[in-house]
């Protein structure tokens, strides 16, 4: 299951407080990533080359939600990715690796991979929930409450459990 997700989208900032308990209480078989999206916004690609420089040093998950309170809660939206190092700086990270890692051939390759990635399942906006990458859920009309979109996800990824065991069960 991926999130598509973007710091700088308030619905994505809202979504924390429903997918964050959910992904706690996932069952074993559910593998969540969140996965940042940049739809060719210069300040989107700031963040998600945040993310995905975080992710690579293996800062905790608590600096994802802190993330998200520095931008919604305090308002304090970081400009440059000094700023967001500095940021990091409380999570463990030396700033100065975090710098020459979020210019890396490393976190190039994962944004590129990343918009590769939304843009083959076809995310146009944000927060979306992608299940076995087939189904794509996004919060619309016919789905009025994070809590509907996330029983879609539910469904699909129970679905989707038990087609993948009785397959394996009629390869054995």
């Amino acid at each position: 299951v991926l999130e598509m997700f973007s710091y700088l989208c308030s619905h994505c900032s809202t979504f924390e407080a429903f997918v964050n308990p959910w992904a706690e209480k996932a069952p074993d078989h559910v593998d969540f990533r969140r996965v940042p999206v940049v739809f060719g916004r210069g300040s989107w690609e700031l963040y998600a080359r945040a993310y995905a420089t975080a992710q690579i040093m293996g800062l905790p998950e608590e600096a994802h939600m802190a993330m998200m309170d520095r931008l919604w809660k305090e308002r304090k939206i970081m400009r440059s990715l000094s700023d967001i190092a500095d940021f990091y700086v409380q999570f463990g990270a030396d700033k100065q690796k975090f710098l020459s890692t979020a210019q890396s051939f490393a976190v190039d390759g994962r944004i590129r991979r990343d918009e590769q990635l939304a843009r083959d399942l076809g995310i146009t906006g944000t927060p979306s929930m992608v299940v076995a990458g087939k189904y794509r859920v996004s919060g619309s009309s016919a789905l009025p409450s994070f809590d509907a979109l996330l029983d879609v996800v539910n469904y699909l990824v129970e679905m989707e459990y038990e087609q993948q065991k009785s397959v394996a069960g009629a390869a054995e």
